[in-house]
């Protein structure tokens, strides 16, 4: 299996860590974002890896030939405008194009323990176009999913304003994780070009019909690292032994 690790962002969030290196380089407990990440692919077996870069992209080449890209196969797509997640997957596709196997998703601002050997269980089971790794808990924007757990719209703007992508009965809104396990396929349905978000892709199929799943990860550790709150909070978890490294 492949993965992508979403990277190139600004981390404008995480200022000041983020004044002299790209977020992938900021440090949780001694390790950086991205060999955390790097790693956490590998101990379930994937090891061919992409990572798209553009804030202080030089930085993160250097970091990685300096550690042998911690014993995986790691390839760069630099960005040099930002792409959003939709577009730097899209510049990035070349690396599963001869992919039979369904590949990963990653972005590197998040912490968790969910399981990726069953979330592509899940997903090969149920025969999934995408599957998301979603939980019940409080965020800025949810994603909706009918009894199905097939993705169907999303809560947009200040006001949470549902948008329906696809008609549904009774919906459940969940918080996305930033974790997806995508099926090759997934590449030709692709129509949107430039800067866009991946997101905006997932519900345009789904109005489609097409199958995007919701894997619930509600017992799994999982935070965003988007702020330096949030960086110190997982430090603390790691020294309670909430979460291990």
């Amino acid at each position: 299996m492949k993965a992508m690790i979403l990277a190139a962002g600004l981390g404008t969030r995480l200022r000041p860590l983020t004044d002299d290196r790209p977020k992938a380089l900021v440090e949780v407990a001694g390790c950086t974002l991205l060999e955390i990440t790097i790693r956490r692919l590998a101990s379930f077996g994937i090891r061919d890896v992409i990572v798209n870069v553009h804030h202080f992209a030089d930085l993160v080449v250097e970091y990685l030939k300096t550690n042998a890209n911690f014993g995986s196969r790691v390839e760069i797509s630099r960005e040099d405008v930002l792409l959003d997640t939709g577009g730097g997957f899209k510049k990035a596709a070349w690396f599963f194009a001869d992919s039979q196997d369904p590949f990963v998703l990653h972005n590197v601002d998040v912490l968790s323990t969910i399981d990726l050997g069953r979330m592509v269980q899940f997903h090969r089971e149920h025969e999934a176009l995408v599957t998301l790794a979603v939980q019940r808990r409080e965020t800025s924007r949810y994603l909706l999913f009918d009894e199905e757990d097939r993705l169907c719209g999303w809560l947009r703007g200040r006001d949470q304003a549902p948008e329906i992508a696809r008609p549904a009965g009774d919906t459940l809104a969940l918080a996305f994780s930033g974790i997806h396990v995508i099926s090759p396929k997934f590449v030709k349905l692709m129509s949107e070009d430039g800067v866009f978000s991946i997101i905006d892709t997932y519900l345009r199929l789904a109005a489609a019909k097409e199958k995007i799943l919701a894997f619930r990860a509600d017992e799994y550790y999982w935070r965003d690292l988007g702020k330096p709150q949030n960086v110190a909070q997982a430090e603390h978890d790691i020294e309670r032994q909430i979460l291990r490294l």
